[in-house]
């Protein structure tokens, strides 16, 4: 069991590790914003594997692992597709997308759009003590308070991480998706500034 687990490790770290360093092809403006949401929707497929949730986070053996969208929903089908085959922590995933921002509680990852970005302190406020893994797409989603982050940089999709927002979520990150984080704040980080 453990082999088996360390061999499906390694597989999903090395999915990641090509994710972030996969050479592309230059993209015309059209065709950019197409990638992204299908980088970052790799990415929330499989997050899952690197966290560990509280067990009250799931309120039965047979609950689905929600992954929840928030504001615009870029990702067309894609993350519906790429979650479909995945089976985090033993469970099946569902894709929503939420209208409502008390449904997002409910939630495992709630994905919140660049759309929402005048909203951050009320949504992340909302989530406070939850157990949601929250991920935003704008360069201050870690200083609002938000976990991990995603920039597109150099048509290379990166992310950072807020381990404050996920140990008050009472979420635990394995520490090799935080080796691939381009920056980690830490409580010493977040008390510097």
């Amino acid at each position: 069991m453990l082999r088996k687990f360390s061999r499906r490790a390694v597989a999903v770290t090395a999915g990641i590790a090509f994710i972030i360093t996969a050479p592309t092809t230059p993209l015309s403006a059209q065709d950019s914003k197409p990638t992204e949401y299908r980088s970052k929707a790799r990415f929330l497929a499989t997050f899952p594997s690197f966290v560990e949730w509280p067990e009250i986070a799931f309120p039965s053996s047979e609950a689905p692992f929600l992954i929840c969208v928030r504001g615009d929903f870029s990702f067309g089908t894609s993350l519906a597709e790429l979650a479909r085959g995945a089976s985090p922590h033993g469970k099946r995933v569902e894709v929503r997308w939420v209208h409502n921002d008390q449904e997002l509680r409910s939630c495992h990852i709630a994905f919140i759009s660049r759309s929402e970005s005048k909203r951050y302190a009320k949504l992340l406020q909302g989530l406070d003590g939850a157990g949601v893994l929250t991920v935003g797409e704008t360069p201050d989603f870690l200083e609002r308070g938000g976990a991990i982050s995603f920039s597109f940089e150099g048509e290379a999709l990166q992310f950072e991480v807020n381990l404050v927002a996920a140990d008050s979520a009472h979420l635990k990150i394995n520490s090799r998706l935080l080796t691939l984080a381009r920056r980690v704040v830490n409580r010493t980080g977040a008390a510097k500034g």
